[in-house]
């Protein structure tokens, strides 16, 4: 029997683009160079290697994320513990909306997706670095 699907990608975005708190590119270049902002890279590993990733950006691959923000996980990152902003970005947005949205829900705050992803930053200017593969 074929599957039923009656929310569909552009209605859980939509719900998500109003629950969550945004950043575009240009605002992400300025923030940053702030210390207390952490810019988190949820692209898979593959993409980070072939298209370079923000200088200074912590990589959380998106199926990982809440377990590696949750402190009761035994997978948990301390940075996510830290007093800081987070900025959410994967390729072109969408992922790192639907991310946000959860992070949000669980409580991390303050967290922005930044609109447009990797390629906005990219578009804007924003400085990559190489990453080699390991």
């Amino acid at each position: 029997m074929p599957q039923n699907i009656v929310v569909g990608h552009k209605q859980l975005m939509a719900e998500a683009e109003a629950q969550v708190s945004h950043v575009s590119a240009a605002e992400a270049i300025e923030l940053a160079k702030h210390e207390d902002v952490v810019i988190v890279d949820i692209r898979d590993i593959r993409e980070v290697q072939r298209e370079g990733r923000i200088p200074g950006s912590f990589h959380a691959p998106r199926g990982m994320l809440e377990f590696w923000v949750d402190p009761a996980s035994p997978y948990h990152k301390p940075i996510f513990a830290e007093d800081k902003r987070f900025i959410i970005h994967c390729a072109s947005g969408w992922r790192s909306l639907l991310a946000t949205q959860v992070l949000t829900r669980m409580g991390l705050s303050p967290v922005y997706n930044m609109t447009g992803g990797f390629g906005a930053w990219k578009e804007a200017g924003g400085p990559v670095e190489k990453v080699e593969p390991k």
